[in-house]
């Protein structure tokens, strides 16, 4: 089985370097490492540069201006039977391909979805790793007893290279080309894997303004996606899903907003409820992920939940409501870890 690493990248100087180092320094090497420039005009070019023969380095003629069109750009110079999609910001498990390997040599399978970690750097990633903690060892583990795998997380999937060239490709009319992918894949009838054991690790917003961008990136791309593929349901497991995602969400985020307006001594008594749950989950989260930040941040946890909750009635609006469909391009600042 010949396997291919397909790297978008677009001005990451202070992530790239560490992304191609754990993709060479795998116990399974991979055949081949593509990494596609989007015509960066940091230093990003100079460091790819150094790797020489080790990586394949494909630029664009132009910023695209989409992750989707620059991994649509880099797919055709993939050749292996099977891809890998990560991005710069991440690293690898030093086992991820191998991990990857394992599970493709199930013919029934067409992709695998990964696990991914949100590297150490202050509150909001501390928040961000208990919210991946408790999305992929509960949701994620309930989604794949129902044969529905939500998203294929876009920095941490593997993928038969023909199916996904064949019937698949990376779309370009929504906000989440993770998400788009994932249904159609679920529409085909294809297989789809959760492995928790194939870990990535990604850096995620470190800053307020930069992780609401990324919320109205996520949510305004999943109602986007929900209205394209409305028909995806194709038995009760999924339909149960998308409900719970999307209209148990907006009752969620209602209540949460406008609930104090109407009975504070309500939502003084539920808010004590949540946050002890949140605490909970806090504990768990800094045990599995032995992160003691974890259990600290469990008071900012919540407070970006109301921010979540303003941000998904926010899109639905937008998306839904108003049909002002955006799909501009949002790219987190990144720091140097």
């Amino acid at each position: 089985m010949k396997i291919s690493i397909l790297i978008p990248c677009y001005n990451e100087e202070f992530t790239i370097e560490r992304c191609i180092m754990s993709c060479l320094n795998q116990t399974r090497p991979a055949d081949e490492i593509i990494v596609v420039d989007d015509s960066s005009f940091d230093k990003t070019p100079e460091i790819l540069k150094r790797f020489g023969s080790a990586i394949k380095t494909v630029r664009t003629p132009k910023n695209t201006g989409n992750k989707s069109y620059a991994q649509e750009y880099g797919l055709q110079f993939v050749t292996g039977d099977v891809f890998i999609a990560t991005d710069g910001d991440t690293m690898l498990s030093k086992d991820f391909i191998e991990i990857m390997e394992k599970d493709m040599q199930d013919g029934s399978i067409s992709a695998v979805a990964g696990y991914v970690k949100s590297l150490k750097y202050n509150w909001l990633t501390a928040c961000r790793a208990l919210d991946y903690t408790v999305s992929q060892n509960i949701d994620k583990l309930a989604q794949d007893y129902l044969n529905f795998i939500f998203v294929i997380p876009g920095a941490a999937g593997a993928f038969r290279t023909d199916v996904f060239k064949e019937k698949i490709m990376f779309g370009h009319d929504t906000l989440t080309e993770d998400l788009d992918f994932t249904y159609r894949l679920h529409e085909m009838g294809y297989k789809i894997k959760y492995n928790r054991k194939a870990i990535c690790y990604t850096q995620d917003p470190s800053a307020l303004g930069a992780y609401i961008n990324q919320m109205r990136r996520w949510f305004g791309g999943g109602w986007q996606n929900l209205k394209k593929h409305f028909n995806i349901p194709n038995s009760p497991g999924m339909a149960l899903e998308l409900s719970l995602i999307y209209v148990e969400g907006l009752i969620y985020s209602f209540m949460m907003i406008f609930l104090p307006l109407i009975n504070l001594y309500l939502t003084f008594y539920l808010l004590l409820i949540y946050s002890a749950v949140v605490l909970g989950l806090s504990v768990f989260g800094s045990i599995k992920e032995k992160r003691i930040d974890i259990l600290f941040c469990f008071p900012c946890y919540i407070f970006l939940k109301y921010v979540n909750a303003w941000i998904f009635m926010e899109q639905f609006l937008q998306e839904i409501i108003l049909r002002k469909k955006r799909l501009v391009w949002f790219k987190p600042t990144r720091v140097k870890m």
